[in-house]
């Protein structure tokens, strides 16, 4: 049975409970029961909203439910009809979790109702408890009976998961038109530390939001020094392995959201430290948004890896088997030629079936290949590097300014699908002899340029997208694409990554690591 229809079983209970002990009520106007009824509805009516509005972390949990509703009973023991809203917690409890919980909150509400009625009314006679005994084992049969229904059907459907995930789209879909400032990461988290920047006096803020173990910056207002940056990435990971702001000499660092962390720098004027608690209420709005921005950053990415994978099976188990077999039937027949022209002409087939054959494999491989969680953006440009060297022989050189910290995920996945793009296009049309590319990465900054000393950059074919798809990616992320043709020979492609700031870029490393494919 699916939750929506596990929940709703759950409300109609409540409901025929409120009906069953409230008309009797109400016909003999009994203001204690009525009263009491009042506040279990009131529980059962918020539990039910919450459910509808498919806000269930809000929810009384079965065994909080279990303790109210006792409660209520316990203190109005004298009113016997109310007793019967002791059936329904334990139903809750076991349309829920099963029986184990179901137990759990049998044994709370017992608890609660015999303890309220003996503190309230300091005597609980024979028939009170009898009473509250065959409620309670009325709750605990009911539920033994429906937990049969609930654990069946939940066996029974898979589907429900996808039932929910269809659900929670659609919900997204309509409310993604109403989103008045949209969930472009890098823009929300500029905005945010503009906030931020009007308010206090400062010389440098950055916004870092968690890549796993690691803090990766989002944005910063001004360039800062090496050690000035390293300064705010200690002052943020403290604040976040704390979970509290804090302050040392004139650095400070709060949490703004759950999913962003601000440090900054006080200037050497002797500006005192910052109300943070205000700071953090003051861009509440603004953090809202941005955690918003991150989770649909996230699911979008995940949506797209999976794609990826599944196109990637297909063409390897579909067309680029369908093509090879293709190749070993022209083999078949080449073995056999009527003449020496059909010879030279199956040689040619089989030539080009190979040629098809390998730009598949490259695509299956473009396909599968990602960074890992663990594996820079540099790293997994080197190794595609390496790929498309030793696949078609042309010599290509990496070199690799990075710092330890990462960009956000979804950036340097871009980034790579550019990269990629770009070797491709050098691989296959520019008739090079040889490619550099250069990769620096500074967080939240990077540029990355493809260089070859092939033909340059040539009238676009009407079946050629690459340029227009890598110019997609990087405005995607807020990057500058550009492409032009070199002054000797051969084309550049560069892509560069600014951060959200007023101010500056990153400078240059000293001593960049350099490797190569051959």
């Amino acid at each position: 049975m699916p939750n929506s229809q596990i929940y709703a079983v759950v409300g109609f209970a409540r409901l025929f409970a409120l009906v069953a002990i409230g008309a009797p009520s109400l016909w003999y106007r009994e203001s204690g029961t009525l009263i009491g009824l009042a506040v279990v509805g009131g529980i059962w009516v918020y539990q039910s909203a919450t459910a509808i509005r498919r806000e269930l972390e809000l929810s009384l949990s079965p065994a909080t439910e279990a303790a109210a509703i006792g409660i209520v009973c316990g203190v109005g023991i004298r009113e016997p009809a109310l007793l019967a809203a002791l059936v329904v917690p334990p139903l809750y409890a076991t349309a829920v979790q099963g029986y184990r919980l179901m137990v759990r909150a049998v044994v709370i509400e017992f608890i609660a109702v015999v303890s309220l009625a003996v503190m309230w009314h300091q005597v609980l006679s024979g028939e009170e408890g009898v009473s509250i005994f065959i409620w309670v084992m009325a709750g605990v049969g009911l539920s033994l009976i429906a937990g049969v229904t609930f654990s069946g059907d939940r066996i029974g459907d898979p589907l429900e998961p996808y039932r929910e995930a269809q659900h929670l789209l659609k919900q997204l879909l309509d409310l993604s038109g109403s989103l008045s400032s949209g969930l472009d990461v890098s823009a929300l988290g500029g905005a945010m530390l503009s906030e931020i920047s009007d308010q206090v006096p400062n010389r440098g803020l950055v916004l870092y939001v968690p890549r796993g173990d690691t803090l990766t910056p989002v944005a910063s207002t001004v360039e800062l020094s090496a050690g000035d940056a390293a300064a705010c990435a200690t002052l943020a990971g403290d604040a976040r392995a704390r979970e509290q702001a804090l302050q040392v000499g004139q650095g400070f660092a709060f949490l703004a959201s759950d999913q962003a962390i601000i440090a900054g720098l006080l200037p050497a004027d002797g500006t005192t430290v910052p109300d943070l608690q205000g700071l953090t209420k003051r861009v509440t709005a603004d953090a809202v948004k941005l955690d918003a921005a991150l989770l649909f950053t996230q699911f979008r990415d995940t949506a797209t890896a999976d794609e990826r994978q599944r196109l990637a099976r297909e063409m390897h188990d579909g067309v680029a088997q369908d093509i090879a077999s293709l190749g070993y039937l022209i083999d078949a027949i080449a073995a056999r030629p009527a003449d020496d022209k059909q010879a030279k002409a199956l040689s040619m087939l089989r030539d080009r079936v190979s040629k098809i054959v390998a730009e598949v494999r490259r695509s299956v491989m473009n396909l599968r290949t990602s960074i890992g969680e663990n594996e820079s953006l540099g790293a997994a440009i080197s190794a595609i590097a390496r790929h498309q060297s030793e696949a078609s022989g042309i010599p290509i050189r990496v070199r690799l300014d990075e710092q330890p910290q990462r960009l956000r995920p979804e950036v340097e996945a871009e980034l790579f699908r550019i990269t990629q793009e770009a070797l491709n296009n050098a691989v296959k049309h520019s008739r090079a002899t040889s490619i550099d590319v250069r990769c620096q990465v500074y967080p939240p900054e990077a540029r990355i340029t493809v260089s070859d000393d092939g033909v340059g950059l040539q009238h676009a074919r009407d079946d050629s997208h690459g340029l227009k798809i890598m110019s997609e990616r990087a405005r995607m992320i807020g990057a500058d694409l550009v492409v032009r043709d070199n002054a000797s020979r051969g084309l550049t492609v560069s892509v560069a990554l600014r951060s959200p700031r007023v101010q500056g870029g990153p400078a240059p490393s000293a001593a960049p690591k350099i490797e190569e494919s051959r």
